[in-house]
């Protein structure tokens, strides 16, 4: 599926939940380093800082991201991911070796429509490492 598929019909509401993924560029584990995966949480903690979003859950995989975010800013939804996308790109840029991309473009959104979806959609989230067998507990995923 294309970046542009994945806009199709896709609705930016404010003080809606979404459920946001993000793919690196040809699934590669930039984040599996601890610095690059830290790197990724404080840039979803700057656009909740600038009130832009909300977190209610997140988890930074190897290879991608899980955020459950209620859209709280004047920023439609595909400026805001742009936006972290961007920012975390240009400084991981300047860390990684060969200079490669950091993102597939595009992201996956699914638009909550109930609030009794988000507490098992939140668990879905903290959850993943312990499905893709990171680790044994969840406590022990670091981000």
């Amino acid at each position: 599926m294309g970046s542009r598929d994945l806009r199709k019909g896709r609705v930016s509401e404010l003080g809606r939940v979404y459920l946001i993924t993000a793919t690196t560029a040809e699934r590669r584990p930039l984040f599996a380093d601890f610095m690059h995966a830290r790197l990724l949480v404080g840039e979803l903690r700057r656009l909740e800082h600038g009130n832009l979003a909300q977190s209610l859950a997140w988890v930074v995989m190897p290879d991608h991201f899980h955020w459950l975010m209620r859209l709280s800013g004047p920023m439609p939804l595909s400026s805001v991911v742009k936006a972290l996308k961007g920012r975390t790109a240009r400084r991981l840029g300047l860390s990684l070796d060969d200079g490669g991309k950091v993102w597939q473009p595009g992201f996956h959104d699914r638009a909550l429509r109930r609030e009794d979806e988000l507490l098992p959609i939140a668990r879905y989230v903290v959850a993943n490492p312990l499905r893709a067998g990171l680790v044994q507990r969840l406590g022990d995923y670091p981000h």
